[in-house]
């Protein structure tokens, strides 16, 4: 006995006639025949008499079927439930980003996420690009925003935006004068870098050494946001991802372009070798809308 048999006996009972069954389940009567029969042998049960061309049920057929309409209930219950699966996943959606993003593009995204997926439970964590790596690589996390500086290997990776860098200066500092920083504006200059494997960072001390340019670093941070609250209290200057810089805007922090042009680039992480859920797919597209509405980016 076997599921395929028991689905063309079901059928038949449903719909009471072979060639319905048939038509229903999209095979060949003889197809249907063939499948009772071998249910007949391998159950030993005479299911049914064969009258004119028609099938008959018997007694015997009318007991068995009871117990199958209690297991073709639970089949249709799990088939639902792998649907609820495919669409929803397990009801929650764990999204890890680096902290750039985590006062901004991704309050934004999960406010219009939530709106339209409420039963859905969120866990959001901000990090440093190497572990957001390392959460969606092991799997605990579903989708990642993370630096391009990071290695790839075990994740699936694609770009996600690039954000043009600003010069973020305190309201009084003399450069505010300017409206495009240039590298030699910042020689000698109290400056707030990024950590040394930050791409960005590699980046403008190559700019700074060809152009002979020397600033003073007071501090070193892996994190924009802190560039920023720095920044706000007057220890210096410093390259920052201007979406950071939004809480600090009209308080002590100004910003300004900085010429040679130099961009964040950051990278959408999804676990290896898995197809994403709707509520994924549904997140990432919020994500997507969020990052492409603000400025600075391409």
């Amino acid at each position: 006995m076997n599921l395929r048999q028991i689905e063309v006996f079901h059928a038949v009972m449903t719909n009471g006639t072979a060639s319905r069954a048939a038509e229903i389940l999209r095979i060949s009567q003889p197809a249907v025949s063939k499948a009772i029969q071998e249910l007949e042998r391998s159950t030993g049960l005479a299911l049914f008499h064969r009258i004119n061309g028609r099938l008959l049920a018997t007694s015997e057929a009318q007991l068995f079927f009871r117990e199958v309409e209690q297991s073709f209930t639970g089949l249709i219950h799990l088939r639902s439930a792998a649907a609820r699966i495919r669409d929803f996943g397990s009801g929650e959606i764990r999204l890890a980003s680096l902290s750039a993003l985590s006062t901004n593009v991704v309050p934004k995204a999960l406010f219009e996420f939530q709106k339209r997926h409420p039963e859905v439970a969120i866990t959001f964590q901000a990090r440093m690009s190497s572990v957001v790596k390392d959460l969606v690589a092991s799997g605990q996390f579903d989708i990642g925003v993370a630096a391009d500086e990071i290695d790839l290997a075990g994740v699936d990776a694609q770009p996600f935006r690039n954000y043009r860098t600003a010069i973020a200066l305190p309201v009084n500092h003399r450069l505010t004068e300017r409206s495009i920083i240039s590298p030699q504006d910042l020689h000698g200059e109290p400056f707030i870098a990024l950590a040394p494997e930050d791409t960005t960072r590699r980046q403008v001390d190559a700019i700074l050494e060809g152009e002979a340019v020397k600033p003073k670093i007071v501090l070193e941070t892996p994190y924009s946001t802190t560039i920023c609250a720095m920044v706000n209290a007057g220890l210096g200057c410093g390259v920052v991802n201007p979406l950071t810089a939004e809480p600090y805007l009209g308080k002590n922090l100004v910003l300004r372009p900085f010429e040679p042009e130099i961009y964040f680039r950051t990278l959408l992480l999804l676990p290896p070798n898995r197809q994403p859920s709707k509520i994924v797919r549904d997140l990432i597209r919020e994500l997507k809308n969020h990052a492409n509405g603000e400025g600075y980016s391409s």
